[in-house]
């Protein structure tokens, strides 16, 4: 499937039947954002909200995310964010091995369209699909890696801080370096679609 435009890639997503999860969904979430960003956030897949609206991080996690890109100076229309999968896990669960290498493909279309300089991986799921399969987050979590040309970190999920607060300090952190790295390598942020 080459992907030249967003549109290709929008439209290989929404007719995609690769795995299960195109059974039981309601919208394919394919991502939002600036499609120029440096900074591209990547979580596990949709929740039951983002699966509703076919957009991701708009229920209480996406909230949360919000506020933690306000306190380094972000908000999301400097940023682009996708997930590993497109469709939600039913119930949430955590997406199969089958599934996430279903859908591997748009997300590697997608991260060459936007070109980011830097990739944050948004809990677990994220890290071990693009960092390492054996990330553990809780040890790993604010370590920066080069991968093809991308500095890549993995953060708490925000889902895990809202179940979980005592996580909100190391992941203010993480936040911390990710604007340093931000401010050491990339130039101004560029206005959406420029």
């Amino acid at each position: 499937m080459p992907v030249r435009t967003w549109e290709t890639l929008k439209q290989a997503c929404l007719n995609c039947t690769r795995c299960k999860l195109a059974n039981t969904r309601t919208h394919v979430v394919v991502g939002n954002g600036n499609q120029n960003a440096d900074v591209m956030l990547i979580g596990e897949g949709p929740g039951e909200q983002e699966d509703r609206q076919g957009i991701p991080f708009v229920g209480p996690a996406g909230q949360l995310l919000d506020k933690m890109l306000l306190s380094i100076g972000l908000e999301r229309a400097d940023v682009y964010v996708a997930n590993i999968v497109k469709c939600r896990p039913p119930g949430n669960r955590d997406p199969a091995a089958d599934e996430k290498e279903a859908c591997m493909p748009f997300l590697r279309y997608q991260t060459h369209l936007v070109q980011p300089k830097i990739i944050v991986c948004l809990g677990r799921i994220a890290a071990q699909a693009l960092i390492s399969p054996d990330f553990k987050i809780t040890k790993e979590h604010g370590v920066w890696y080069e991968r093809k040309g991308f500095w890549m970190i993995a953060t708490y999920h925000p889902s895990a801080l809202l179940r979980d607060p005592m996580k909100k300090r190391p992941a203010y952190e993480d936040l911390k370096l990710i604007r340093q790295k931000i401010d050491e390598i990339c130039p101004p942020l560029k206005p959406d679609g420029q």
